[in-house]
């Protein structure tokens, strides 16, 4: 694959997209990635022929993994394994970006956690705010410049750290809520239903409605809403919220020369600076100052901002 480009992925027909790659060490590579949405229906079905880690980074899109539909957002985490088939769809049009890592099953194979990448079907989950900074931490050394048995360390433990924290690190991954739709298929049906409205109408409404706003987009009263969505989200709504815009916050504090944060605070919906502040700190751990510092690549290349759809 060439260093960066738009278009398609090179080797097969892909959504097309801004692609750059960051690294490809020891049978692994890692790029990022920002669609360009021509066609707003689904892909063709493409089968997988190797691991791949697929960590969201902004937008909203819909994937269908092995047959089954759902949500992708800046929150999501994606793994597929070689055989799986995916299609997506982008029926909310262009701005969608994510992380993906290509892994080689034999580079799965050598772990001493092997079976517990190796021996599943795909997987999905979301990532809390602290994965998430590891991530575009990750993502901003790799940029800065590493050589190559260093990408290839970095990469090693940051997948050992996602395998830690997310149910792939038990033998129940999405087990309890599975379980759940079993005994009340119907109810359970129209409850992720709901969940996953109200993550889309989160997700493009640039963060400036209110709570009644997005319960009658989804046609929902507030109380039940909230309670569905904690139900089957396990956060509630306000801390969803947070966690797409505080990813939004970040995605401008990587670039150079972005915005002050005075600006930031009124675009996201917050009520001033401080109130940013606090919301960025609790969720992440640092001001947004000094994540600038520690986000902002020495490249400045214009794919800044995102890079493969490889899909």
């Amino acid at each position: 694959m060439p260093a960066e480009g738009t278009g398609s992925d090179p080797r097969r027909r892909t959504t097309p997209a801004q692609w750059r790659v960051l690294g490809h060490p020891d049978r692994m590579l890692i790029y990022q990635v920002r669609c360009i949405v021509e066609n707003h229906g689904w892909t063709e079905s493409v089968a997988e022929d190797r691991h791949k880690v697929i960590l969201g980074r902004s937008g909203v899109y819909r994937r269908r993994l092995n047959g089954v539909v759902e949500l992708s957002d800046a929150t999501s985490v994606l793994l597929t394994r070689p055989g799986d088939e995916m299609a997506v769809a982008h029926p909310f049009g262009c701005g969608d970006s994510y992380t993906c890592i290509e892994i080689d099953p034999t580079v799965l194979a050598d772990r001493t956690d092997a079976a517990s990448w190796v021996g599943r079907g795909g997987w999905s989950g979301t990532s809390d705010a602290a994965l998430d900074l590891a991530h575009r931490l990750l993502v901003a050394d790799f940029r800065r410049g590493l050589d190559g048995f260093e990408m290839a360390e970095r990469l090693h433990r940051f997948l050992t750290r996602l395998l830690h924290q997310s149910p792939l690190s038990t033998d129940d991954v999405g087990g309890e809520v599975d379980r759940a739709v079993r005994r009340r298929p119907a109810t359970l049906a129209a409850h992720r239903r709901l969940a996953d409205g109200a993550r889309e109408v989160l997700a493009n409404s640039s963060f400036t409605l209110g709570l009644d706003e997005v319960a009658r987009e989804v046609g929902s009263s507030p109380h039940h809403l909230s309670r569905v969505f904690q139900r089957m989200t396990g956060s509630s709504l306000t801390a969803y919220r947070n966690r797409l815009r505080v990813r939004e916050v970040l995605d401008i504090l990587a670039e150079p020369g972005g915005r002050p944060l005075g600006a930031l605070a009124s675009d996201y919906g917050f009520a001033d600076q401080a109130h940013l502040t606090r919301v960025v700190r609790e969720q992440v751990g640092h001001p947004p100052a000094r994540l600038r510092r520690l986000l902002t690549p020495v490249d400045e290349g214009p794919i800044g901002s995102a890079s493969p759809h490889v899909e």
